[in-house]
C-alpha cells in the first residue's frame, strides 16, 4: 500500500541538512553558550549565526530576532507584551480576526478577563480580512492589531502589507502569526511594516520545540520567561543550541528554493482541487488564489471529517480535518464557521497540506481513494439521506 504524507501544516519532515548541522552540537560542541570559556563560546557563535540566518530571510537586523520554544510562545510573548505596553498608556483595546490560531485567541481571551477589550474581525466567505474593517475598528484606545499571515486550516493569505501600513499610519503596533507562512512565501518585515512576527521551525523542516519572535527595535516587551540573561536578557533559559542551529539551516534552505517549491506544490494542490471538486456536494474552503502553495481544504456534505480521516489512514494517507492543535475536538472548526459554513457542512472538512516531497503519484493515489471513501461514508450517513430526500422533494 502506498504511503502519502499530506499533513505538512501540522509538522514537516526534518531536512537531512538540518540533522547534519545539529549533530555536532549534541556530540562535540555541547557547551553551554552562556559560558565564558572557548568551548561554550563555540555554541554561542553557532546561535548568533542562526540568528543572522533568520534575520536575512525576514529582512531585519539579527538583534531583532529572539529564539523561543515555538510559535505559541512567540504569539503569547508578543500579544501579552504589547498589551502591557498599551495598558501603561491607558490603551486596552486589541484587534484580531475570527480565524486566528488558538495560541492567539486563547491569549486574547485571557486578556479580556484582565480588563482588555478585543474586536474580532469578520473574514467573509473567502477567509480574508478587509483592510477597511481594520481601519474602522481602530480607536484611540487601540494598542495592538494581530492578524495571522496565512491561515493554518484554509491557507488564505491576508493583506499583511496593507494592514501593516495602516497600523504604522495610526501608531498602533502590528503583530502577525506567520507560523504557516515562513519558509513558504516571501516575507520582508520592514517592507510590510510588521512590528512583531512569530514563527515555528517544525513547519519548515526544522525540529519541533524551536521558534522565534521578530520584534522591531525600539519595542521593549515585558519578559514572558524570567530567570537568566539569555537572548539579551529578554528570554531566560539555556538555549536549545542544536535546535536553533537547525532552524537557521532550515529557513535558509527553504528561502533558497522557495520559488521552485511554490511552483511545484501549487501545481499538485491545483491537481487535487480539480479532481476532488468532481465529487458531488463538495466545496473549496477559502480563496482559490490568495492561499498557501500547498494548502488544500474542502468540505464534503453528509460526511463526518473524523471518519474520513480514519478511512484515508487505512489507505495510507495522512491528512487532517483542520488544525493539529484541535484535532481531539468534536466541535466544528471556528475557521470554517467564520467563513459562513453551517455546522453540518463544516463537520465534513478535509485539509491536505502538501510539501516539496509530494509527487503527482501521491495526488493520484489520494484522488483514486477519496471518492470511494466519501461515497461509502455517505451511504452510512442519516444526514446524507436527509440531504438527498430534500433534493428529491425539490
Amino acid at each position: 500500500m502506498r504511503f502519502v504524507y499530506a499533513d505538512n501544516a501540522a509538522t514537516t519532515k526534518v531536512s537531512p541538512k538540518v540533522v547534519e548541522a545539529m549533530i555536532p552540537y549534541m556530540t562535540e560542541g555541547y557547551g553551554n553558550p552562556s559560558s565564558l570559556y572557548a568551548f561554550g563560546q563555540k555554541a554561542h557563535r553557532a546561535i548568533e549565526n542562526a540568528r543572522q540566518q533568520v534575520a536575512d530571510v525576514l529582512g531585519c537586523d539579527k538583534g531583532e530576532v529572539y529564539f523561543t520554544s515555538g510559535g505559541s510562545e512567540a504569539d503569547n510573548w508578543a500579544i501579552r507584551g504589547a498589551a502591557i505596553l498599551g495598558a501603561k498608556k491607558g490603551k486596552k483595546h486589541i484587534i484580531t480576526s475570527k480565524i486566528e490560531h488558538h495560541a492567539v485567541l486563547h491569549t486574547l481571551s485571557k486578556l479580556e478577563k484582565e480588563g482588555f477589550t478585543v474586536t474580532y474581525l469578520d473574514v467573509y466567505e473567502n477567509g480574508i480580512v478587509k483592510v477597511e474593517d481594520v481601519e474602522k475598528a481602530i480607536t484611540d484606545e487601540t494598542c495592538l492589531v494581530t492578524v495571522m499571515y496565512a491561515n493554518n486550516e484554509i491557507g488564505t493569505i491576508q493583506p499583511i502589507k496593507e494592514i501593516g501600513a495602516l497600523c504604522k499610519e495610526k501608531g498602533v503596533l502590528f503583530h502577525t502569526d506567520a507560523v504557516q507562512a515562513v519558509g513558504h512565501v516571501k516575507i520582508d518585515v520592514k517592507a510590510e511594516n510588521i512590528d512583531m512576527l512569530s514563527l515555528s521551525g517544525h513547519k519548515f523542516h526544522a525540529v519541533k520545540g524551536t521558534g522565534a519572535l521578530y520584534c522591531r527595535k525600539g519595542i521593549r516587551l515585558e519578559n514572558l520567561i524570567e530567570g537568566g540573561s539569555q537572548e539579551s536578557g529578554r528570554r531566560a533559559g539555556t538555549e536549545n543550541v542544536p535546535g536553533i542551529v537547525g532552524l537557521g539551516v532550515a529557513i535558509t534552505e527553504m528561502a533558497e528554493h522557495m520559488e521552485e517549491n511554490a511552483e511545484k506544490v501549487s501545481a499538485l494542490r491545483d491537481r487535487l482541487f480539480e479532481g476532488a471538486s468532481k465529487i458531488s456536494h463538495s466545496r473549496i474552503n477559502g480563496d482559490t488564489e490568495k492561499r498557501l502553495p500547498g494548502n488544500f481544504s474542502m468540505c464534503f456534505e453528509g460526511v463526518e471529517g473524523e471518519s474520513l480521516l480514519l478511512y484515508l489512514d487505512m489507505q495510507g494517507v495522512c491528512a487532517s480535518s483542520g488544525s493539529a492543535c484541535t484535532s481531539g475536538s468534536l466541535d466544528p472548526s471556528h475557521v470554517l464557521l467564520a467563513i459562513g459554513l453551517k455546522h453540518e457542512v463544516a463537520h465534513g472538512s478535509l485539509r491536505l497540506s502538501l510539501g516539496e516531497e509530494n509527487t503527482q503519484e501521491d495526488v493520484d493515489h489520494i484522488l483514486q481513494v477519496l471518492p470511494g471513501i466519501v461515497e461509502r461514508l455517505r451511504n452510512m450517513s442519516p444526514l446524507w439521506e436527509h440531504i438527498m430526500e430534500n433534493e428529491n422533494k425539490a
